[in-house]
């Protein structure tokens, strides 16, 4: 899916939970255009059974009615959970006419009627054609500060208690809530390692270790999506510069910050120099330069490249290529030295209210009903993606892969990097200048100094 990534760089919120995140996903943290969905993700939910409806509505003393209409986009993560999630809700409401306008193209499709002023009353922020600062800034978005501070979901708890990212605030006001957390990192298929007996990574190290026996035994270690370079950047490039930075992600909220100290950092260099080792022991698939995401993917699932940086949303968004015993591996980040702490690179997707929808108090009652214990372990089940809701999934039916990432974002020495979003130009320059990198073409110095030229150029 092709997702136009945030401009502007989002709050730097502390991250505690995540569970399952599917499809590509919504991307808050680059800014650029995504295939498939957004690259975004959701936290761990709790362990109950999600199958089961909530009650009925958040409130006992009010009686939903009238039309109520929820706009949501399809895309690497899916549709199963929210057929569910209304199908539920309608029954905790039977007097309340509940409209689905969901799909690919759905963001398109809705564009003139939140242009005209009659949008739906609720809205999912993922795919391309949505832009969370940009509707706020359009005054499309109903302001969600005061209710807040003292909503609860259908559970009795605070909405804002049990959020693994709070919400991004616009001049100290909230319009939207983090309902996906996604995070980068690195897929392999477990099955096959321990067919032929490699090791799973952990670190840089072993990450170097396993791609030589790898490429002894005739597979190619390591595909990445070339047409779409945010891919590698995410997963590997901004990890590995936090890691190099003493584990501090202010090294890229100064990048965003357009700072040009930032850029010209020892981190940086460190970190390309990685890919430059990746790239010069030939663990990098040739073919990746010239592939967008899915046909990665597809190399990637036939066992012809051992490793692939990506979002969560992978295997739900390739569901229907899975081969039979294919079992994910995923780790957030393998650039970390050896002892060196996790690096969890995550984005989010959002869910709001329209500011001129007809049907507030119904809007209100679905977001206290979708932030819920029992919905976010449903989220991780149907959506292949850790929802933004803390809570333990390790029980759940949710994919193993999933929990795994779950622990990693729930693990206390992880480092999870809040949402960042880069000026557009400038992310453009990075994307350019790491293919570039990683086919030879320039050296880390002059990835530097191709991205500084750019940095420069906005900032004026």
């Amino acid at each position: 899916m092709i997702q136009k990534k945030k401009l502007a760089m989002l709050g730097a919120a502390s991250l505690v939970a995540a569970a399952t995140l599917a499809g590509c996903g919504s991307k808050n943290n680059s800014a650029s255009e995504s295939p498939s969905a957004s690259p975004s993700a959701s936290t761990p939910a709790a362990t109950d059974s999600a199958s089961p409806s909530a009650p009925a509505s958040t409130d006992n003393a009010v009686k939903l009615s009238g039309d109520f209409e929820i706009q949501y986009f399809v895309g690497g993560y899916g549709d199963k959970w929210w057929k569910k999630v209304i199908a539920d809700f309608k029954a905790a409401n039977p007097d309340l006419n509940v409209i689905e306008s969901g799909g690919p193209k759905i963001n398109d499709q809705m564009k003139p009627r939140w242009i005209g002023g009659n949008p739906p009353d609720f809205v999912y922020i993922d795919g391309a054609g949505l832009n969370d600062r940009q509707m706020v800034e359009d005054g499309q978005l109903e302001d969600l500060t005061e209710w807040m501070k003292t909503a609860k979901n259908i559970d009795g708890d605070l909405i804002s208690d049990i959020l693994a990212q709070p919400p991004q605030q616009y001049d100290g006001k909230i319009y939207n809530i983090p309902l996906v957390l996604n995070s980068w990192g690195v897929f392999w298929n477990k099955a096959l390692f321990k067919e032929k007996g490699w090791t799973e990574p952990t670190d840089f190290p072993s990450f170097l270790e396993s791609s030589a026996k790898i490429k002894e035994a005739g597979v190619t270690p390591f595909i990445h999506t070339g047409k779409y370079p945010y891919y590698i950047n995410g997963s590997i490039l901004y990890p590995a510069i936090v890691s190099a930075n003493n584990n501090d992600y202010k090294i890229l909220q100064d990048m965003a910050a357009n700072k040009v100290e930032a850029f010209q950092s020892p981190a940086v260099l460190t970190a390309l120099n990685k890919i430059v080792e990746l790239r010069d022991k030939g663990f990098i698939d040739k073919a990746s330069i010239q592939i967008n995401h899915t046909d990665s993917q597809m190399l990637f699932l036939q066992n012809k490249d051992a490793f692939i940086p990506n979002g969560l949303w992978l295997p739900n968004e390739m569901s229907k290529d899975v081969p039979q015993g294919f079992d994910f591996g995923f780790i957030p980040s393998v650039t970390q030295d050896a002892g060196g702490k996790v690096v969890a690179n995550t984005s989010t997707a959002t869910v709001a209210i329209a500011k001129n929808g007809k049907n507030k108090e119904a809007a209100k009652a679905f977001l206290q009903y979708i932030f819920s214990k029992a919905q976010a372990s449903q989220w991780a089940e149907l959506s292949g993606a850790p929802s933004n809701i803390k809570g333990d999934i390790s029980s759940s039916n949710a994919p193993n892969f999933v929990k795994d990432a779950a622990k990693y974002l729930t693990d206390p020495n992880t480092v999870v990097i809040p949402t960042i979003t880069y000026n557009a130009d400038v992310d453009k320059a990075m994307q350019d200048a790491t293919d570039a990198l990683t086919i030879s073409k320039i050296t880390p110095e002059q990835w530097v100094e191709r991205v500084v030229e750019v940095v420069k150029k906005v900032s004026k």
